[in-house]
């Protein structure tokens, strides 16, 4: 904004499709504006002016006029008109973003070339904006669609702004974690995902662990403070679900996604890591879920040969099966948090809960650091025991086309925290009430059995069920799996334990500790915006 303010405004009347504009370039408010002035003078903007903020400009290009019709009509006057094309972002419907350009028609070749060096200069002074990116290919993600996606959508988008790619297609699980372990990324202004949340998450654990090997930090202690990455990771979202690119941007769009990147956007988002025995298991952005998401991950690897609908045939399982699951949670309540899980305040662009949440937690470090508060040893936690259906932890809203809202609508990308929901045993009529809340605008918060903390740390233990009945009964449960036809439709069948999904992925330990580390990676997102302007012209 300083370089940008140094320039002077631009005031004049050029051409665009055949019609003669008032164009203003504000250095200071950093926009670009244009409106039919069809009078003599510049005149005054009216209802129908285009507004371009200089940050969504891609690039700025010399249209070529040989051989275009400007010589009769409205052009007459030109002796020799000159042109450049102003490629930009346009908003459309749903957050998406789309490509779009306008091309504006000097008669004077002085006044072109004074617009074209003056919007160059002012796109040189966006150093955010990435010029060499590291780009990974899951060809087998979702429907198999990602190269094509990339090579029709991206990559066009990615030459015109002048964004030079390394592109890697992976070729086994893991491929990209060791790739982010091997090479030098130094050189690198950001790592660009293409494929689903595994994708996403593969990206993830080689970035940050790259990262603290980097830094000296062990990851495998619980209590390490772990090192931000200065890279920036951007998804084109080509998977089944795409839940982390939803959360983020609002859609499941590729042309968006990839606009996102060119402009260079930025936006923190949380973390948390998830041990056992002192050993890290994984790292975590969207859902930790144990019980009825645990056993529907657990369920659908094995019918990977169903392809997507294994997710929906193994929740229609997993639903009747009507397991739960006795342990303890233990969790120490995130006081730094200026939000809370049922204010209905959804994170947004540019959000000030995870602003300020973010300077009230490094207040409260500082404080810690200096001796001036009690330290964690003796903040309060609090144990909460009994058989739960599910346990869920959510550090963003987990939205997706399907559940619009999410797990947890008022969840934060960047304040520190996690919200932990607990379903405690229930009949099958009221746990379908409640999933049935994800898919509309109700509080799914609100019935008895259901509680949601705002936390920063939290252990779970479970409790082994007792021994298998031995009789034929038993043994049949054994071999088929317990669907309550014995009991009443209000039972649980208590099972000896499940398993974790953590963003997809299964994890067996049942006994689990998990931090919130604030703000640890950056995306090429800006959030969520409020409400996305619409745009019918230019």
């Amino acid at each position: 904004p300083g370089a940008m303010g140094a320039a002077e405004p631009l005031r004049s009347v050029l051409w665009v499709k055949q019609q003669r504009c008032a164009v203003s370039l504000d250095p200071a408010r950093a926009l670009l504006r244009w409106w039919r002035s069809p009078g003599p003078g510049a005149g005054d903007p009216g209802a129908d002016a285009c507004t371009v903020p200089i940050s969504e400009i891609i690039t700025v290009e010399e249209t070529d006029v040989n051989g275009k019709q400007y010589s009769s009509g409205k052009w007459q006057k030109m002796e020799k008109p000159y042109a450049f094309t102003v490629h930009r972002v346009r908003r459309a419907r749903r957050h998406r973003w789309r490509w779009a350009q306008v091309t504006f028609w000097c008669p004077e070749e002085q006044l072109y070339h004074l617009w074209l060096q003056t919007l160059r200069e002012l796109l040189e002074t966006l150093t955010s904006r990435p010029k060499h990116l590291l780009v990974f290919i899951n060809p087998l993600g979702g429907r198999g669609q990602g190269k094509r996606i990339y090579e029709k959508k991206v990559a066009p988008l990615f030459t015109l702004a002048s964004i030079t790619t390394e592109i890697i297609v992976t070729e086994r699980a893991n491929h990209a974690k060791e790739s982010l372990y091997e090479l030098n990324i130094d050189k690198y202004d950001g790592i660009v995902c293409v494929g689903g949340d595994g994708m996403f998450s593969e990206v993830l654990h080689g970035l940050v662990g790259r990262t603290q090997r980097d830094a000296g930090v062990d990851q495998n202690q619980p209590r390490a403070t772990l090192v931000p990455s200065p890279l920036r990771i951007g998804i084109i979202p080509a998977g089944s679900t795409d839940c982390v690119c939803y959360s983020t941007v609002g859609t499941n769009d590729a042309e968006t996604s990839a606009l996102h990147i060119i402009v260079g956007d930025s936006l923190s988002m949380d973390v948390s890591a998830v041990h056992h025995d002192s050993t890290l298991l994984r790292y975590s952005v969207s859902l930790l879920g144990y019980g009825f998401y645990g056993d529907i991950i657990k369920d659908s690897e094995r019918k990977r040969w169903m392809g997507l609908i294994r997710y929906d045939f193994s929740g229609l399982k997993t639903f009747f099966s009507h397991h739960c699951y006795e342990g303890t949670v233990s969790f120490l309540p995130a006081q730094h948090t200026v939000g809370s899980p049922r204010d209905r305040k959804p994170c947004r662009a540019g959000c000030p809960v995870c602003r300020q949440s973010r300077q009230q937690l490094e207040e409260e470090q500082k404080r810690s650091l200096y001796g001036l508060d009690g330290t964690e040893e003796v903040e309060e936690w609090k144990v909460l025991c009994g058989q739960f259906l599910a346990i869920n932890a959510t550090n963003m809203s987990c939205a997706c086309p399907r559940s619009p809202q999410g797990l947890s609508p008022a969840a934060h990308l960047g304040d520190g925290s996690s919200d932990l929901i607990l379903i405690r045993k229930c009949s099958r009529f009221n746990f379908l009430r409640f999933l049935v809340r994800h898919t509309n605008q109700g509080d799914q918060f609100d019935f008895t059995f259901v509680e949601v903390y705002r936390v920063k740390k939290f252990q779970f233990v479970s409790k082994p069920a007792e021994e298998e009945d031995s009789s034929v009964l038993g043994r049949g449960k054994k071999r088929l799996g317990p669907l309550c036809s014995e009991h009443a439709t209000s039972c649980c069948c208590r099972s000896s334990s499940s398993s974790w999904n953590c963003d997809g992925e299964v994890l067996s330990s049942p006994a689990i500790e998990v931090r919130v580390h604030c703000q640890l990676v950056r995306l090429f997102a800006r959030g969520i915006e409020e409400s996305p302007k619409q745009e019918s012209r230019g």
